[in-house]
């Protein structure tokens, strides 16, 4: 078992890549890997993913400036398997 969760600052067209690259990753159907500050997991999708999408602007009255924010999950389940069979891969 492992998870991977951070993160970092970076320019739009920085994330757009590495959106892009993401997409082009799930779309070969070969595994994922994602790399973020230094940390890496390994993953292996199965071919239908429930996507979860969310965006949302949180402000007050009174407030002078407003969180906004996009989050996105995909998740699949597969058979549960140690580490060394290759399931889940999480490397710093």
């Amino acid at each position: 078992m492992g998870e991977l969760e951070t993160e970092a600052e970076q320019s739009r067209a920085e994330i757009a890549r590495y959106l892009r690259n993401l997409a082009d990753q799930l779309d070969s159907g070969d595994d994922v890997t994602l790399e973020l500050g230094g940390a890496t997991v390994d993953l292996n999708p199965t071919e239908t993913v429930t996507f979860k999408l969310e965006g949302e602007s949180d402000w007050s009255e009174g407030d002078t400036e407003a969180k906004q924010s996009i989050e996105f999950e995909l998740v699949w389940w597969r058979d549960a398997r140690t580490a060394d069979e290759g399931t889940l891969d999480v490397r710093e």
